[in-house]
Formats: structure tokens, C-alpha cells, sequence
């Protein structure tokens, strides 16, 4: 099978090929870019294999693309030049062996033979050649192209070695199952349960890189139940394996909030590829467990779930190597809220109930919004139905009150400097006080969110404070 037409739609290929010649060095386009291409889907990452250094090969490559960047790793053996939209990662053809603690091999010069060999599946082991005599010839020594149009994924070599050797390409086959919606191999997926306990060795950053791609694939509840089932979630993500399981008591049971969640997920997914929306439906219900009760009338109950979830976000963020910035406040903050809209449902909610919402939701009210709507997952269309008219209701009300009120975005119509002025304090707590009382009497709908009613009610408290006005606007 020879694809040098797919090579001709980029010159990058053809100064590849024409450097490797001059330096005499047998060079391969490798790995995810030639299955990307099998798969007709784009890809702008290519990986370069060439019998000898890779190294030498990237510095050769770059001077001829405008003296490029070279990214060089000589630890790896490896070099990486970004072009344009492009990214090139150059490496010799290597074999490798590994200590049983630890996943970084110990490599030699090898053959391409002997690279393809250490590739973790064989949709990921084929190669395409970029040398004068066979130019664009597929060489796929495991079948690869057999496992792409069965949708499957399995290692070239025997799967225990494969895994044990680096336990990340667990996580990886996974991952690639997930993204490409394949089937895993029974002898791969044996492997995986077999050698779970080995992702121990493998760093959290590493492991969440991972996790977070599939998080990001098209229907990501295919991949974590891939990650419960092999046993490898509840070793890097106990809480969420602890939502897992039904418990009944006098007949009456909860739902199986595992599964929810993931539904949740799945729905979310359907509106919306921002990652940390996404982070929020996994952890919106984080918290059931710990405060799950069974009260004999009620039935279970899981009272301040929300509030005990965002406090539990910051610990998983931080164990999981997650970013401890806006994004966590951003997940925290819709955990903490994803209950509130639904009690707005009620013909007679105040204007008050909404503008804290907006107030607290701020920006975000809109993707609070879609995590209250993807968390309707009843099997009963109408009930679904009539939830939807109920957000449907809510939005619309929070519309009205947003363009009378705006709140979403509030600043304060009054800033503390402006108090300070107004009866020249000194920075005290006071000031603060004022503030408050100010932003309370907005929300409470007992003033207008406008500067002179601000201001008239700032006047009305420093009075009462025994204030003296000595400075007017």
C-alpha cells in the first residue's frame, strides 16, 4: 500500500526525505500521524523515526526550514521543531528494556524493526517510508491496518510485557478507545486487569494527562467505565468509584450515582468541550457518599452534598496534579451551585432568589445553566420534559432580572475609595461595612443598582454610624 500521493499534499515530507538522503539516514514517518491518515482524520503532529540520530536529522531539517527552532532532548534522544501550525518530533530508532520500578528504559541503537517492536499498539506501530527506493510504502509488520477497520486495539507484543514495562500505555489504550469509540483486544484488556496495580509508578501529571483526554472524547462515560471495569480508577481516583453501588433499606433505594454521573457527563458533552465544565459534572455529586443518610420517612437523603463537594474539590485537584488557579474556583463554584437553579422553579420565586444567583454564578451562569440541564437524567420523558420547561422558565426570569438589575457582572457602585473621600476615613473596617450593606440592599431589591440611589443609601448609613459627610460627589 503506498500513500506517497497523501506525503505529496505537504512539502515538509519531501525536505524530510531530502535531508535523510543527503545524510544517508533511513527515515520513517511513525505512529499517531500515519494512523490519523488511515483514519482520514487530520493531524498536524509528526513523528519521525530515522536509523540513526534523530537529532542530528532535526538540526539538518531546520536550518532548511528558515533556521526553526530546535527543541532538543538529549536525555530522550529526541528533538522537536514547531513550524508554522506544525509540530516535528525527530528520534532514532531505538529498542528498549525496563527495570521493573520504574518506566524509564534503558535504550540503544536499533533498527526500525526494533521500534516498531516497543510501540504500545499496533494501530500505533505502523510506518510509512520516506526513503528514495520505497517512498510511501506502508510498512505494518502487526496488522494494524487489520485492527483499524475491525476497531480494535490490541499491543504488538505479548500484553503483559507491554503493560508491565510502562503502565501509562494502560491508560493510553484506553484513552484511544475512548477518542475512537474501538473495541479492546480480550488478551489487551486482560493485561490491563492484570497489571492495574502497576500505574502506581506512574506520575500523577502523567496519569491526568491522560484522564484528561478522555474527558475530552466524544462520549466519555465509554472510558471511564473502561477505568472502573480494569480496576485502574479506584487506584488514582477513589471518590468517584465511591459513588459506585445501590444500598436498600425497607425497599427503598437510591440511585446508582456512578452511573449517574457519568450520564451527566455524557449530556454535558453533548453542549459543551470546555474541560472544566466537564470536571464539574464529574464532581457535582462527589460528595454523596460521605453524606448519604436513610431517614425512615424522607428515604436516603444526601443533605449539603453540594457544599461538601466544592470543599472536597481543592484536595482532588491538588492529589490529581490539577491546575490549583481560576480553574478550580470556576469547578468549586458550579459544584457549590448546581442545586440552586432548581429551586427556582416556582411561579412565585422572587426577584431577590435571582439576583444572588447571578450575583454568585456571576459569568459562569450560563454554563451553570447547561450543568443543571445535562443533570436531568430521568428514563420518564415527561418528567425530562417538564424539567426542561422549568430551566426554560428560570432562564427566561434571569434574563429579565439581569437586564433590569445587571448583576451578573457586578462591581460595586460605590468603591471604598469613594467612602474614604466621602467622610475622610482612614483604610478600616468600617468601609467594608458600608460596602456590604450597599451590595445587600441591591440584591434585597431595596435600591437600584445605580449610583446616585448608591450613593443616597452610603449617606443614609454613615449617618447612623455617626459619620460626618466632609467631601460631596
Amino acid at each position: 500500500m503506498n500513500h506517497s500521493s497523501s506525503l505529496a499534499k505537504n512539502p515538509i515530507f519531501d525536505l524530510v526525505s531530502s535531508v535523510a538522503q543527503e545524510q544517508d539516514l533511513k527515515t520513517y514517518v511513525v505512529g499517531g500521524w500515519v494512523r490519523d491518515l488511515l483514519l482520514k482524520r487530520s493531524s498536524k503532529d509528526v513523528d519521525f523515526v530515522c536509523v540513526g540520530s534523530g537529532i542530528q536529522l532535526a538540526q539538518s531539517v531546520a536550518r532548511r526550514l528558515e533556521n526553526a527552532k530546535v527543541n532538543v532532548f538529549r536525555n530522550f534522544g529526541t528533538a522537536m521543531i514547531r513550524y508554522k501550525d506544525w509540530e516535528l518530533e525527530f528520534v532514532g530508532a531505538r529498542k528498549e528494556s525496563y527495570r521493573k520500578d520504574s518506566r524509564k528504559p534503558l535504550v540503544e541503537n536499533g533498527t526500525l524493526e526494533d521500534d516498531q517492536n516497543r510501540r504500545d499498539f499496533t494501530i500505533n506501530a505502523m510506518a510509512i517510508s520516506l526513503n528514495i527506493d520505497d517512498f510511501g510504502e506502508l510498512i505494518d509488520p502487526f496488522k494494524g491496518v487489520a485492527d483499524l477497520k475491525s476497531k480494535m486495539i490490541r499491543t504488538p507484543m505479548e500484553p503483559g510485557i507491554t503493560f508491565s514495562d510502562d503502565p501509562l500505555r494502560m491508560m493510553r489504550g484506553i484513552r484511544f478507545a475512548s477518542q475512537l469509540n474501538f473495541d479492546i483486544d480480550p488478551d489487551t484488556w486482560q493485561g490491563i486487569t492484570d497489571h492495574a496495580e502497576r500505574i502506581r509508578i506512574v506520575s500523577a501529571e502523567r496519569i491526568t494527562d491522560e484522564l484528561n483526554k478522555i474527558i475530552l472524547s466524544p462520549r466519555p462515560s465509554y472510558g471511564f467505565k473502561l477505568l472502573f471495569h480494569s480496576g485502574l480508577l479506584k487506584l488514582f481516583f477513589p471518590e468517584m468509584v465511591d459513588l459506585h453501588g445501590v444500598d436498600t433499606i425497607n425497599g427503598k433505594s437510591h440511585k446508582d450515582n456512578f452511573y449517574h454521573t457519568l450520564q451527566v457527563l455524557d449530556n454535558l458533552s453533548e453542549t459543551s468541550n470546555y474541560l472544566w465544565l466537564r470536571w464539574a459534572a464529574i464532581l457535582h455529586d462527589i460528595a454523596k457518599p460521605p453524606t448519604k443518610r436513610f431517614d425512615p420517612k424522607a428515604g436516603w437523603t444526601f443533605h449539603g452534598h453540594e457544599d461538601k463537594g466544592a470543599r472536597m474539590v481543592p484536595g482532588i485537584f491538588r492529589r490529581l496534579k490539577l491546575p490549583l488557579n481560576d480553574k478550580m474556583e470556576y469547578v468549586k463554584k458550579l459544584v457549590k451551585l448546581h442545586l440552586r437553579p432548581i429551586a427556582l422553579v416556582k411561579d412565585d420565586i422572587t426577584d431577590t432568589a435571582l439576583r444572588r444567583l447571578l450575583f454568585e454564578a456571576g459569568e459562569d451562569i450560563d454554563d451553570l445553566m447547561k450543568l443543571c440541564r445535562a443533570d436531568i437524567t430521568s428514563k420518564n420523558p415527561e418528567k425530562v420534559k417538564k424539567y426542561l420547561s422549568n430551566f426554560n422558565k428560570v432562564e427566561r426570569k434571569l434574563l429579565e432580572v439581569e437586564e433590569k438589575d445587571r448583576i451578573r457582572n457586578f462591581q460595586p457602585p460605590i468603591t471604598g475609595d469613594e467612602i474614604i473621600q466621602a467622610f475622610n476615613l482612614k483604610p478600616s473596617r468600617i468601609i467594608g461595612d458600608i460596602k456590604e450593606e450597599i451590595k445587600e440592599a441591591i440584591l434585597e431589591g431595596v435600591i437600584k443598582n445605580d449610583k446616585s440611589e448608591a450613593w443616597q443609601l452610603m449617606l443614609d448609613i454613615g449617618r447612623k454610624k455617626g459619620l460626618e459627610l466632609v467631601n460631596e460627589k
